[in-house]
C-alpha cells in the first residue's frame, strides 16, 4: 500500500484515498468556444476530485491537485505531450465529479478525455500511450465500463489515452468540439447510460516500476482533462 501526500484544496495530508469536493482550479478563467458558443462554463470540465488512490510510481502533478484536473485541457499536438497532468501510478485510479453538470447522451460523442500521449517520430501509427480503462455512473455506485483493450499495439478499443490532444486555452481550438479537440471520445450509449454524474479512470498499463524511482514519478496513466460534449446544463 502506497503511502503518499495527497492535497484538499490545497492543504497537504498523509493517506492513500482522498476526497474532494472543492472546486478551485490552477487556471481560473473560462476558454472561448472557438464554434463560436461564447465562454465555456467551467462546469462543462471536471469541478471535483471524488477520490484518488494512486498507484506505484505515482507522483507527477499530486501538488497541484485538484486544479490541474479541473478546466479545460492544456494540450501540446501531435510530437509531444502536456506537462498540466497528474500521474495515476501502476494500477492508480481516481474518479471526478462534475456538479452541478452531468454528462447526457446525445448525438455522438457525449465526452472526451484528455491524457498526454503523441505520436513516436511524427508516425499516427505509434502513439506513445499510458492506458487508462474508463468507467461511468449516475449515483457514484454503480458503475458502466467501456471495453477498453490494452494490447501491445494499436487500436486500442476504448481506452483513452493513446489520442493526442490538440486543444489549449489560447488556441482557438475547442474543447468540446471532438472533431477538433483531440483526445479518447466517448458515448454514454455504448454503455447503455443516459446521463452520468462521475467518470472514473484506471491505469491499465504495463510497464513496471523500478525499486528506486525518480521522484516526482510520471508512472501510469497521465490525466489533463475531461470536457463534457452533450451537457446536462448549457
Amino acid at each position: 500500500m502506497n503511502n503518499t501526500s495527497i492535497f484538499f484544496c490545497g492543504l497537504a495530508v498523509s493517506a492513500t484515498v482522498f476526497a474532494v469536493a472543492c472546486s478551485s482550479s490552477s487556471d481560473t478563467s473560462s476558454p472561448e468556444d472557438a464554434d463560436g458558443g461564447g465562454v465555456i462554463p467551467a462546469y462543462r470540465f471536471v469541478t471535483s476530485v471524488v477520490s484518488f488512490t494512486p498507484g506505484d510510481c505515482a507522483g507527477f502533478g499530486q501538488t497541484k491537485m485538484p486544479g490541474i484536473v479541473e478546466g479545460p485541457p492544456v494540450g501540446a499536438g501531435a510530437l509531444a505531450g502536456s506537462l498540466d497532468v497528474v500521474s495515476l501510478g501502476n494500477d492508480g485510479e481516481i474518479v471526478l465529479g462534475f456538479a452541478p453538470n452531468a454528462i447526457v447522451d446525445g448525438p455522438g460523442v457525449d465526452f472526451i478525455v484528455f491524457e498526454n500521449p503523441f505520436w513516436i517520430n511524427g508516425n499516427p501509427d505509434y502513439p506513445a500511450a499510458e492506458l487508462g480503462e474508463v468507467s461511468v455512473s449516475e449515483d457514484g455506485v454503480t458503475w458502466k465500463v467501456f471495453p477498453c483493450t490494452p494490447t501491445p499495439s494499436p487500436p486500442y478499443g476504448e481506452c483513452a489515452g493513446w489520442h493526442p490532444v490538440f486543444s489549449a486555452p489560447g488556441n482557438g481550438i475547442s474543447p468540446i468540439d471532438p472533431n477538433v479537440a483531440g483526445g479518447d471520445p466517448f458515448d454514454l450509449a455504448d454503455v447503455g447510460l443516459a446521463t452520468a454524474r462521475y467518470v472514473r479512470i484506471r491505469d491499465v498499463g504495463t510497464t513496471e516500476c523500478p525499486a528506486n524511482p525518480p521522484k516526482p514519478n510520471t508512472g501510469g496513466f497521465d490525466l489533463d482533462a475531461i470536457s463534457i460534449v452533450n451537457s446536462q446544463l448549457p
